[in-house]
């Protein structure tokens, strides 16, 4: 398989930069694979799990909240607005993130704090959805 570059990007830091033969994005419109060679492309990330593969087999996954994945022949960038090593996103770390949500939802003062908890809330269940999926493969 040819490689390509890969980056994982977080606004505060760089998570993640080397060559892989393919990475799985989970994209708005569902899963997609990019390999050297893809067409341009640029898409939003939805929260679940990022895989990287070397050879046939995954190397690495991630847990995202969501971003905006750049592709293009050479390369693939993904920029995550939060994004943790798969191991580090156990089920009880996403049990707390959505508990803290759903308090963080009762306690909203305003309609501002009020969507910003439900989007939290939202984007822990669709993790810990995720991470369950995943645990078992």
């Amino acid at each position: 398989m040819a490689k390509f570059s890969f980056r994982l990007v977080m606004p505060e830091r760089e998570l993640l930069a080397i060559e892989a033969d393919m990475v799985v994005v989970p994209g708005s419109e569902g899963d997609f694979g990019v390999l050297e060679g893809h067409a341009p492309l640029i898409s939003t990330v939805r929260p679940g799990v990022l895989e990287v593969y070397q050879g046939n087999k995954v190397e690495r996954r991630f847990v995202v909240a969501g971003g905006f994945a750049e592709v293009t022949p050479e390369r693939c960038t993904v920029l995550a607005e939060e994004a943790i090593p798969f191991e580090e996103a156990t089920a009880e770390y996403l049990a707390q993130r959505e508990r803290t949500a759903e308090e963080d939802l009762m306690d909203a003062a305003n309609d501002a704090e009020r969507a910003a908890a439900t989007k939290d809330l939202a984007i822990a269940r669709e993790l810990q959805r995720a991470q369950a999926y995943y645990a078992t493969r």
